[in-house]
């Protein structure tokens, strides 16, 4: 019988195709869906997609959700712990494999295979050292479909954010960001997939800038390896459950 997977799922596109790649893999079967979700807002973290509408994804897809709920501004060691023990949740269930939606930052990778080592996990990367255009082709031609909910406005102005995910998203991205946004420039939320039951309906609400000044050493700082996406603002879409 093939050994049980969680999926890091963040409700965008670089994790919902490699949720697709997932699901087709033979030594293994996705039985559950982890999700970081900053409490305080109860928002995907980073994201800023409500909760609601990420239940409904998973409603969707028919798995299993774990929120993995952290405060505010949780400090590394915080985030550290509150993963272990989700991890640690899911490993007493019978999951040895954990897969992710990362593409090419080695640094991110090497972290996350670090703490699964600790949990006793494994990791996947279907996505892995794919160009980030040929990823975004698969993703339109399987039927998926997204928008973008967070820009980072050191690379894009507010004009990108709440667009569709689309091939005219692509051609309008300045010079040097990365068309899946793998260095943090954009997020996205998908509301249609191969997979989902039915696609998912909702409304745009407000379109907000933030800024944050993490601590040092919080976990809300950017991932190893990437550029520091705190040093500017980011503008977010607000998405309303139709």
């Amino acid at each position: 019988m093939p050994e049980q997977a969680l999926m890091s799922w963040s409700g965008g596109k670089d994790s919902a195709l490699a949720l697709y790649h997932a699901l087709h893999e033979p030594g293994y079967r996705v039985a559950h869906l982890l999700t970081s979700v900053n409490a305080h807002y109860e928002r995907i973290s980073m994201h800023g997609v409500r909760v609601a509408l990420l239940e409904t994804q998973a409603a969707r897809l028919g798995l299993p959700l774990m929120q993995l709920r952290l405060p505010e501004m949780p400090t590394m060691p915080e985030y550290d712990q509150a993963l272990l023990a989700s991890l640690a949740a899911l490993r007493a269930e019978g999951v040895a494999t954990a897969v992710y939606g990362d593409i090419f930052l080695e640094d991110l990778r090497a972290y996350r295979e670090a703490q699964l080592m600790r949990a006793g996990l494994r990791g996947e990367f279907p996505l892995w050292q794919r160009a980030s255009a040929d990823l975004l082709r698969e993703f339109w031609a399987l039927g998926f479909q997204a928008i973008v909910v967070c820009v980072n406005d050191r690379y894009l102005d507010a004009s990108f954010c709440g667009r569709l995910l689309d091939e005219a998203f692509v051609r309008d991205l300045p010079p040097g960001v990365d068309p899946c946004g793998e260095n943090g420039e954009y997020h996205s939320f998908v509301f249609d997939a191969p997979y989902f039951s039915a696609p998912i309906a909702f409304r745009k609400g407000e379109l907000v800038r933030r800024t944050y000044a993490p601590p040092a050493g919080s976990a809300a700082s950017p991932a190893p390896g990437a550029d520091d996406p705190f040093a500017a603002g980011f503008w977010y879409c607000d998405l309303l459950p139709a």
